[in-house]
């Protein structure tokens, strides 16, 4: 008797331990989606990249609108052209229509890597910022609370406040 007496002090002791243990770890979160968004460099590479967009919109723009003319040109023509010369001009057409399919996708494929080279270190600067200041403040783990994230309930200490201010704004 007096060793199940010993062995269930021993075991609330060790229960009541790892729960003290538990109880320890610190859990703060932040919406990192937010403080990206809300960081001075984010702001002037999304103006980048809207100046950049714009560009290469007036570019394909001005394409398309020299296509158009030529097409219309070329319809009105085509009663007194030759066949062979309306089949070369229509060869021309699709040609510029390729054109400027190409120069669309590739377009987009250059918005895409200048998003990732404006971004990538923005985001890094973000992810050391969160973690200065997760280990200043003792925390062990710091969540992402954006939306969709996966945090269901973000009640622990949101450092987003502490992080803005280690970054300057």
């Amino acid at each position: 008797m007096k060793q199940l007496k010993t062995l269930a002090i021993a075991f609330v002791l060790a229960v009541g331990a790892v729960s003290f243990a538990g109880a320890q770890s610190k859990v703060a979160h932040i919406n990192v989606q937010q403080l990206v968004e809300d960081m001075p460099e984010m702001k002037a590479a999304r103006a980048e990249l809207e100046k950049l967009e714009k560009q290469y919109s007036a570019d394909l723009q001005s394409s398309g609108q020299e296509l158009q003319n030529k097409i219309k040109l070329y319809e009105s023509e085509a009663g007194t052209k030759s066949e062979d010369e309306n089949r070369k001009r229509a060869e021309e057409v699709q040609g510029m229509q390729n054109n400027i399919m190409q120069a669309r996708q590739t377009a987009e494929q250059e918005l895409q890597k200048k998003q990732m080279e404006l971004i990538q270190p923005i985001l890094e600067k973000a992810q050391k910022a969160i973690q200065k200041v997760g280990r200043a403040q003792g925390f062990q783990y710091v969540l992402d609370s954006s939306p969709n994230s996966g945090i269901l309930l973000a009640d622990g200490k949101d450092i987003l406040a502490d992080v803005k201010k280690e970054l300057g704004f």
